[in-house]
């Protein structure tokens, strides 16, 4: 029975499963380490449609964390902050009574702080003699310990779209040019084709778009235009290989009447080195600059040098890739990386590298002073295939084997 971990709101507040739910959730997923409470806001701000929160009640969620005095949130704290709504009001930047309520309940609702109501309504503390909080009635912010670790992975999902939806609209944008300016050309050119209606369904195309298009529309018109554009491209092909028969046949002519010529030497085939020179250059250009492909390493590997990603991991440890890539988001909102620098070391690096370097760069937080710097660095390096992941796991490993090592659970 864990009936002392609910509590009721007070006065004409409805009580709801769903509240029940929140308040007995698990504690098993907590990290062992503390949490700084501002990262986390971040991670929150990320994923705030997700969340269903507005812009407000950010303002508001900011202003009841500015109450909690150390800038960390950790496991066994006393987590509740009891401002009154006048107070809430004034650091929520003047936001109205009404307004500030609602926005309360949509925190509730979204379940990132609980309710912890007195018997009054009214919210304060019982301190003991020596001043320390024993007992205090207002909002617990302990869901957002919690939920650090699903939030960090809400934002990274968030971030994940923006690039997507991003590309899209770059991919949309380039094919509407090669459609324009090769409708253009075999205009102008005299090409043969019907291109009015080319132009037609190029314009239909285009007035499906909307001021502010979602992702989904997007690529449905990409698709359509890069279908448009490939017919268009087709046909010019169809036509320069018509083209290109028609000369050859120009010039089998011209060589059949001149193949009488007193030259004893225009037939006369080419030395071997002559055939050396002519092939040589085409397999210089045939060269492609290959760069060495980042492979994952065994996990077991990964977790002896970076033992410390076992401290972001759940209740059930790190037992696959799945939970250290998990954990890994946790420990990318805890060093402060962004989500979008994250998610360009996963497209470059592959998802499981990028969370192997996050777990490098973790065990060397002490000598690193911008996280998401360092980590875009070494995207960069990886992309130009620069960046040696093995290396640097191997010098870790090192520095840690005089250390005892931590089990992957």
């Amino acid at each position: 029975m864990r009936t002392g971990l609910v509590t009721t709101p007070f006065g004409r507040r409805p009580m709801t499963l769903a509240l029940v739910k929140g308040q007995l959730q698990s504690s098993d997923d907590r990290s062992t380490r503390p949490i700084e409470k501002w990262k986390v806001f971040r991670d929150i701000s990320e994923a705030r449609q997700l969340l269903g929160l507005h812009d407000r009640a950010l303002a508001v969620l900011d202003a009841l964390l500015t109450f909690y005095p150390s800038n960390e949130l950790a496991a066994g704290a006393k987590l509740v902050v009891f401002p009154s709504n006048a107070q809430l009001s004034v650091r929520a930047h003047g936001i109205t009574g009404t307004t500030l309520r609602r926005h309360l309940a949509a925190l509730v609702e979204a379940g990132l702080i609980h309710r912890r109501d007195s018997p009054n309504g009214k919210r304060y503390a019982h301190r003991g003699h020596g001043g320390q909080i024993e007992e205090a009635f207002g909002f617990d912010l302990e869901p957002i310990l919690l939920r650090a670790a699903e939030l960090a992975g809400l934002s990274q999902r968030v971030a994940a779209e923006k690039i997507r939806f991003r590309r899209a609209k770059e991919a949309l944008t380039l094919c509407r040019r090669d459609v324009r300016k090769l409708l253009t050309a075999a205009v102008e050119e005299g090409a043969e084709g019907d291109w009015c209606l080319m132009e037609d369904l190029y314009h239909a195309l285009m007035s499906r778009l909307p001021r502010s298009p979602n992702r989904e529309t997007v690529e449905t018109l990409l698709d359509e235009m890069a279908a448009l554009r490939a017919d268009i491209v087709n046909r010019l092909e169809m036509q320069i290989k018509t083209e290109n028969i028609d000369a050859n046949d120009i010039q089998n002519g011209c060589h059949i009447q001149n193949s009488d010529s007193e030259s004893i030497y225009e037939l006369e085939p080419c030395s071997g080195n002559e055939q050396e020179e002519k092939i040589e250059p085409a397999k210089i250009s045939s060269k492609v600059d290959q760069r060495e492909t980042l492979k994952a390493f065994p996990l077991n590997l990964v977790l002896r040098a970076c033992p410390q990603m076992l401290d972001y991991a759940g209740g059930s440890g790190i037992s696959n890739w799945r939970d250290f890539m998990s954990a890994a988001i946790l420990v990318r909102s805890v060093l402060g990386v962004s989500p979008s620098a994250y998610q360009q070391a996963c497209e470059i690096m592959g998802p499981e590298n990028a969370a192997v370097a996050i777990a490098c760069i973790l065990e060397r937080a002490g000598h690193i002073n911008s996280a998401g710097g360092y980590l875009r660095d070494l995207t960069k390096k990886a992309e130009r295939g620069e960046f040696s992941l093995g290396r640097m796991l191997m010098t870790l490993m090192r520095a840690n084997s005089g250390g005892g090592m931590k089990q992957a659970g």
